[in-house]
């Protein structure tokens, strides 16, 4: 880590994207001027309302808004479907099929200075991890695999549904499945991050009981 602890490093990003990658911890002109003597692709996280002139004048710019599901046990919505169903045995080949690729709201995706390619990998490489240690639930329409939630705890991580079974309503029931589990083994919500330029996804989540907070813009700057 940096001095002062102003930059963090973020190495699996560097392993995908061949550069270094950093974290800053926090928004202050401080902050920015280490990063803009720092070679490599750097984030920042700030609140929406905060005065962003200082990113502007440091070479930052505008990649995302995430936003913050959560639900209670109370709250979720129970949606239940004959053919749709859940389950922690997965054929790894088969979600990984269905993530590379599917990020396309993703912030790294839609950085203008990052390849896609390595984007995709990223992804990839980050649901690979979590299979590892088995937290992914397969999401299963008449029993074929047809996406993947990964969880951390209560908190989704990471989750996609193949194309062909998007925008049909489905994932409603996969979802609902998931969470009422995580409820069930004892945690008081369930939560996730998302974009808020994905429509599909906050409205899946506000169908099912969720509300949402500590919105987040996202800014990146790369460093020669």
């Amino acid at each position: 880590m940096t001095s002062a602890a102003l930059l963090k490093p973020t190495p699996w990003d560097t392993a995908v994207f061949g550069i270094p990658t950093w974290e800053l911890l926090e928004y202050s002109a401080a902050a920015l001027q280490q990063a803009a003597q720092t070679a490599g692709h750097h984030t920042i996280k700030v609140d929406p309302l905060a005065d962003k002139r200082l990113l502007h004048e440091y070479g930052f710019y505008y990649c995302d808004t995430l936003i913050e599901p959560y639900c209670s046990s109370a709250r979720l919505r129970h949606v239940q479907h004959a053919e749709a169903t859940i389950g922690k045995n997965i054929v790894a080949g088969q979600a990984l099929d269905i993530c590379h690729g599917a990020f396309a709201y993703g912030r790294f995706h839609r950085d203008f200075n990052l390849p896609k390619a390595a984007a995709d990998l990223r992804y990839d490489n980050w649901l690979k991890q979590l299979l590892e240690a088995q937290q992914v639930y397969g999401l299963y329409w008449q029993d074929a695999l047809a996406g993947f939630i990964g969880h951390d705890g209560s908190k989704l991580v990471l989750h996609a549904v193949a194309q062909q079974y998007r925008s049909k309503g489905c994932s409603k029931y996969w979802w609902s499945g998931v969470c009422a589990e995580l409820l069930a083994a004892g945690h008081d919500e369930v939560k996730s991050s998302i974009s808020a330029g994905n429509p599909a996804a906050v409205n899946l989540y506000a169908s099912l009981g969720f509300s949402f907070r500590n919105s987040q813009d996202i800014y990146h700057r790369l460093v020669p």
